[in-house]
């Protein structure tokens, strides 16, 4: 008599994965605690690594960065008070028992005080006729964010232009000028950006950028002054 086989379901196959052969979920399980159990000291090490950096952070930003921006606004202030009343040397140097801005940015360069005072100090170089410090500290200074952003880049555009580097002063003037919104800066540089460019005998750009003046700005004083360049230039039709 023939032996008689038992049946045996086919075996479904996935790709060219046979399903039987697949791991169970308590195999993963045991290969996951076994890959471990075999590095659970690097595993470890790595966990008190990222836990150190995040308390790290933590400690640093209570502890160390917010009290120091708290103290860089308390000095900024009598350095801003200074400014404002002309004072320029002890703005930007300090008075003996408060701090300048010069000494401000050496003692809180990384905070939001500190960025300022590259501002202020630019400005206050710039009146002392020392561009090049000028230069330097408004180039440093990030005014993203600002409300000195615009008169900052424009300072910066003075700045150039007291070195005779014409092209950069250009470049900054329409910088600070290219708010449409902003009636009490952007005309001011775009002046200056068009004087500049009859100085390098450009008078192609200069008729072009009083114009674009004229027409977004048309009540400023700005734009009645273009209105007498343009006919300088021999433009009579704004």
């Amino acid at each position: 008599m023939a032996k008689q086989e038992l049946y045996t379901a086919p075996r479904k196959v996935e790709g060219a994965v046979v399903v039987d052969d697949l791991p169970t979920a308590e195999e993963k399980l045991k290969g996951v605690e076994s890959w471990y159990h075999s590095n659970s000291k690097m595993v470890n090490n790595v966990l008190i690594g990222i836990l150190a950096v995040v308390v790290g952070y933590f400690a640093y930003t209570k502890f160390y960065q917010q009290p120091n921006i708290d103290k860089s606004n308390d000095a900024i202030f009598r350095a801003q008070t200074y400014f404002g009343m002309d004072s320029i040397n002890w703005a930007l140097n300090g008075d003996g028992n408060n701090p300048g801005f010069l000494k401000i940015i050496d003692k809180y360069g990384g905070t939001p005080a500190g960025n300022l005072a590259h501002y202020y100090a630019g400005v206050c170089f710039l009146k002392k006729g020392d561009f090049a410090k000028a230069e330097k500290h408004l180039k440093e200074f990030d005014g993203k964010g600002t409300l000195v952003a615009k008169i900052a880049k424009g300072s910066l555009g003075d700045a150039y232009m007291e070195q005779k580097k014409v092209d950069d002063a250009i470049k900054a003037y329409l910088e600070a000028g290219d708010d449409d919104e902003n009636i009490l800066v952007s005309p001011i540089y775009l002046e200056r950006a068009a004087m500049a460019y009859e100085m390098k005998n450009n008078a192609a750009e200069a008729i072009k950028i009083y114009k674009d003046l004229y027409n977004k700005f048309p009540g400023t004083g700005q734009a009645q002054n273009a209105v007498k360049n343009l006919a300088r230039l021999g433009e009579y039709n704004p």
